[in-house]
């Protein structure tokens, strides 16, 4: 069955440094949906990490709160902005409780696909109750259509969660997601070890009604 990563898998990334979705860098592909004019208004960054998009977007001038229950991740982001001298707004949360908003777009970065269904669900109604209405989400998740590593989902994962009442699903796409490979992945994907490598994502985009 299906069933949630476990919390205590991020905090040991985070505190051996050992996360392969730290690239020391924002997501291409978020970047991308920003300089296409996909973020607006107040933004926040759930599952935020490193807090590589929480700075990118600060210093660009938007509202944003990254938010992650890990709180090594939080450490690390907050010790990643003081770093780059970036007035940034981290805390911790669980992304299946949030409070706080109302947004006006959120930019989920490899969190969405950590989830089980049960937990997409609570995650998706987490979501609702904290955009405001004709609010933007956008979820970048790692795509099952060929050979990767994480944990990756198929392209109904998403169009299920938010196809219930209070959203309308604008787009799912394909995209690239880096990471670095370490270990058997890398091993796998005939790369060095340390490597980074983009794997297929699904890049989808909802309107919160």
């Amino acid at each position: 069955m299906e069933t949630s990563v476990e919390r205590t898998v991020f905090d040991s990334a985070y505190e051996e440094n050992s996360a392969p979705w730290v690239i020391g860098e924002p997501q291409p592909a978020i970047v991308g949906l920003e300089q296409a004019g996909g973020i607006r208004g107040a933004v926040l960054d759930p599952g935020c990490g490193a807090g590589e998009h929480t700075i990118l977007l600060a210093k660009l001038g938007y509202d944003v709160r990254g938010v992650d229950f890990s709180r090594p991740a939080i450490e690390h982001a907050r010790a990643n902005a003081a770093a780059q001298h970036v007035a940034a707004r981290f805390d911790v949360a669980d992304a299946l409780q949030l409070t706080g908003g109302p947004y006006d777009t959120v930019v989920d970065s490899a969190l969405f696909h950590v989830f089980g269904p049960e937990d997409r669900a609570k995650y998706v109604r987490s979501l609702h109750g904290v955009c405001r209405p004709g609010a933007t989400v956008h979820v970048l998740a790692l795509a099952d259509v060929e050979p990767g590593f994480g944990p990756r989902i198929p392209e109904s994962a998403i169009r299920e969660a938010f196809a219930g009442e209070g959203w309308r699903l604008e787009e799912v796409r394909l995209s690239r997601y880096r990471g670095v490979a370490l270990g058997e992945p890398a091993e796998a994907l005939g790369v060095e070890d340390g490597a980074l490598v983009d794997l297929a994502a699904w890049l989808a985009t909802a309107t919160r009604l």
